[in-house]
């Protein structure tokens, strides 16, 4: 059996999922925001439910409230297909209330954040999990606003932590950036019983990021050791990543913050790359050469730009956002194709 679990990208978002990670081993998470991403999402998780071919199957879907059309497509690919899957959604969010009322694996509470929805669900299903029950009550403060909880400040701190873990793209590195947050918020449980635990975290919360990224390099600062373990990441998968503009061979990334200390550390690591490209959703693009290339060229034929020519940016105007980076890749394939006929 395997569990795949879609949820929101705040606190009680990827609180949903602290919960059910800690119940089943066999999972894959995805996350979304609101919008046309949910729709995306649900196809991938159809793709890998193929891939995967489990005899049992269950698509669990926290914090998000689907519109009538979104519900409707999931309940129908869910009837369509040919494997042996359940479909639960443990939502909060009132304005998802025409879904509640005509799909039964719908459930909808007001009262309640999605984490406490989602933790009340498997805990009763399971056992209770005292770690776990405290998290639930301090993300449950914050997320339904409940200002005069004793665990409000507290919660006010989680949500920063979640808010604030950027580092780790989750386009290009869904897994990473799961792993990421979720040490974040697992190594946050020491600090909720210390005196005034709210300032407790909070000072804590650079450490905290230094702590995961210090378990892939040496002590060094927190921008190092992100560009490091982001290049590492970047090594691994340069070949899928890798773009063709003109016969130099670059890499394209997406929504990759620090795109200067980032883009000269891949290409000093990897002297068989010319050149290193970022696209974000706004359509900007941010180029870095290390000598064999001119980048100033390509952000001019590109993107209409230009600089100097181991650095430069421009704009696509051609590309629309997207969540899979498949989807990114090829359009700005196809923009190189377009002005390098």
């Amino acid at each position: 059996m395997k569990l795949y679990h879609l949820s929101h990208i705040d606190l009680d978002g990827y609180g949903c999922q602290m919960i059910t990670r800690e119940y089943y081993k066999n999972i894959n998470f995805y996350n979304s925001n609101y919008g046309n991403e949910i729709t995306q999402k649900i196809e991938q998780i159809f793709h890998d439910i193929k891939i995967d071919n489990q005899e049992k199957n269950i698509i669990l879907i926290t914090d998000l409230n689907l519109s009538l059309e979104q519900a409707g497509f999931l309940d129908d690919k869910v009837r369509n297909e040919d494997k042996n899957i359940e479909l639960i959604l443990l939502d909060h969010h009132k304005t998802g209330i025409a879904c509640a009322n005509k799909f039964d694996w719908y459930f909808l509470d007001e009262t309640r954040c999605a984490t406490k929805i989602t933790y009340d669900y498997f805990s009763k299903k399971f056992t209770k999990n005292e770690k776990l029950s405290k998290f639930t009550n301090i993300t449950n403060a914050i997320d339904i606003w409940l200002s005069k909880d004793k665990y409000f400040e507290l919660g006010k701190v989680c949500l920063k932590l979640v808010s604030d873990a950027k580092e780790v793209n989750r386009v290009m590195f869904a897994k990473e950036n799961n792993e990421y947050i979720f040490s974040m918020l697992e190594n946050s449980y020491e600090y909720y019983d210390q005196t005034k635990a709210n300032i407790a975290l909070d000072n804590a919360l650079h450490k905290l990021k230094k702590k995961f990224f210090k378990g892939f390099s040496v002590d060094d600062t927190l921008d190092n050791l992100v560009s490091k373990y982001i290049v590492t990441l970047l090594t691994n998968k340069k070949e899928q990543m890798s773009i063709d503009y003109n016969g130099a061979k670059g890499i394209l990334t997406y929504s990759i913050s620090n795109v200067s200390v980032i883009g000269n550390d891949f290409l000093v690591k990897n002297p068989d790359f010319d050149f290193f490209l970022n696209i974000n959703g706004r359509r900007n693009i941010s180029l870095r050469g290390n000598g064999k290339v001119d980048v100033s060229v390509i952000a001019g034929e590109l993107g209409g730009g230009g600089g100097h020519a181991n650095a430069s940016g421009g704009i696509i105007k051609s590309f629309k956002d997207s969540f899979l980076y498949d989807n990114i890749k090829k359009q700005v394939e196809d923009a190189i194709k377009k002005v390098r006929k």
